[in-house]
């Protein structure tokens, strides 16, 4: 059996403001649900991360364009 992907360093904590894991990106259902996803869900979550991360914390940090 081979291990699932996952975004996870460890960094867990969630932003109050956005919702999502500070590490990852992730928001709380997609933590909770990540292993009984399928493999092409992780992977589909996974590749729309670094542009959420991007909106979402520059949007907090008042970047948003």
């Amino acid at each position: 059996m081979s291990r699932a992907s996952s975004p996870c360093i460890r960094v867990c904590t969630l932003d109050p403001e956005t919702g999502l894991c500070e590490g990852c990106g992730r928001t709380r259902e997609e933590i909770g649900s990540w292993y009984r996803m399928t493999e092409e869900e992780r992977l589909r979550i996974m590749d729309e991360l670094p542009e959420r991360m991007r909106e979402a914390f520059a949007i907090e940090r008042g970047k948003a364009e």
